[in-house]
């Protein structure tokens, strides 16, 4: 029991504290508010900063997310800075398709790939022309692994792959551009001076508003061929591959095992430098995000600084109460208060100002997240994540405590006598 009381009577005081708190800021409503507007300011700020960045990393990685898949690991050829291939030609670094004919053998943590050649040829169907359609020559695997489906008619089979057919697949994009039947399954087009039967519609590509620079001219539909009936006729040309590890975890050991495995392919010599680059999706987004977050520390930091001239604003203010209400205090200390219970009232009025700078801080915060997300064009994704939250009214509160301090011990060390005199 003898533990029990003074813990009853902390409270106790603590919550007399807080009425005697509330009254007096109610007492002085227009000092109030003028006293917490600084932190009103400073709590906004850090909160808007904080959901504009964090909206537009989630915008960034949603984007990013609809034209790489996080297991997608991608391989190019690529001229070294140094070494014995550093002045190669070109056709001694570009990818052979060959070189990849036994990579899922070899490599345990890749589970699809596939051979890529981009070019741009004239597509025409009737009377119809585009210039410049997006022709690409895949693999069967290109489906699974660019997660793009087949909405009408067959994926190009083995068969078509292995005999350099001409058959073609076509997003609704280039049907429509061309004016062609709606079930065109059967059609030919003349992709360049070769005609081409359509064997199948692969839905269209989610366009991403911030990557539209990566492809602009899918506007225009696209076209895609067997692999090796687009190396038949190109000859040798630059192509790359994209494979797709079994899970996201397992991405920078396929990774290794990618890079190991085409060192030994093409014959370089210990201590030669790649003659290729392999960039993991997963291993660029966790750089982004690591960059995202030291953006959203330094400027909620360099933001945060108004906190602080809002808490400089408190500490004046409460002084100048303690200096309105010294005969109060003398008062109180005369029939019994305890220099603790003065400092606790002032302290706890100090942090309850903050606090209520802080609520009305993420208020404004909010409204002003609402009206970026409503902007055309602008970060439709922000938005204040709970931690921005707990960290505003965990910073508010730190401020009540630090700047309420000195105002609360002058209180506490008042002379009742020298108090009581006091006009």
């Amino acid at each position: 029991m003898k533990l029990i009381w003074p813990v009853i009577n902390f409270f106790i005081l603590l919550f007399q504290s807080i009425a005697l708190a509330v009254r007096q800021i109610w007492a002085n409503k227009t000092r109030s508010a003028l006293t917490t507007i600084g932190l009103v300011i400073g709590v906004a700020s850090v909160t808007a900063v904080i959901a504009a960045l964090t909206g537009l990393k989630t915008k960034i990685l949603h984007e990013f997310s609809t034209i790489a898949s996080a297991k997608s690991i991608y391989v190019m050829g690529d001229r070294p800075d140094h070494g014995p291939h550093k002045n190669a030609p070109w056709y001694a670094i570009m990818l052979q398709p060959e070189e990849f004919d036994s990579m899922l053998q070899h490599c345990p943590s890749i589970e699809n790939f596939t051979r890529i050649c981009n070019y741009n040829q004239e597509l025409r169907s009737g009377e119809r022309t585009l210039e410049s359609i997006p022709t690409t020559g895949i693999n069967r695997s290109w489906h699974k692994i660019e997660n793009r489906s087949i909405i009408l008619g067959r994926p190009f089979s083995i068969i078509d792959q292995t005999h350099a057919r001409q058959v073609c697949l076509i997003t609704p994009t280039t049907r429509d551009n061309l004016h062609m039947d709606r079930d065109c399954i059967g059609q030919t087009v003349i992709l360049g001076a070769k005609t081409f039967r359509v064997i199948g519609l692969v839905e269209n590509r989610v366009e991403s508003a911030m990557f539209q620079q990566l492809g602009g001219e899918a506007s225009k539909g696209e076209v895609f061929i067997p692999f090796d009936t687009a190396w038949k006729q190109l000859g040798r040309t630059w192509i790359h591959v994209i494979a797709s590890s079994k899970s996201t975890e397992l991405a920078e050991d396929a990774r290794a095992e990618l890079r190991f495995y085409l060192r030994r392919v093409r014959r370089l010599a210990p201590g030669d430098p790649d003659t290729f680059r392999i960039e993991v999706v997963e291993k660029m987004l966790e750089g982004f995000r690591k960059i995202a977050a030291i953006l959203t520390a330094v400027a909620g930091g360099i933001v945060a600084i108004s906190l602080l001239v809002g808490g400089v604003g408190i500490m004046n203010i409460m002084l100048v109460s303690v200096s309105e209400r010294t005969r109060e205090i003398g008062l109180r200390k005369a029939v019994g208060a305890r220099p603790s219970a003065i400092m606790l009232q002032f302290l706890v009025e100090a942090v309850i100002l903050c606090f209520l700078g802080g609520l009305l801080g993420v208020i404004v915060g909010q409204l002003l997240t609402v009206a970026m997300a409503n902007i055309p064009n602008g970060l439709d994704k922000a938005f204040i994540p709970l931690w921005a939250i707990g960290v505003s009214f965990g910073f508010s509160g730190i401020v009540g405590v630090f700047f309420g301090m000195f105002p609360a011990i002058k209180a506490a060390r008042l002379d009742p006598i020298e108090a009581l005199r006091h006009e």
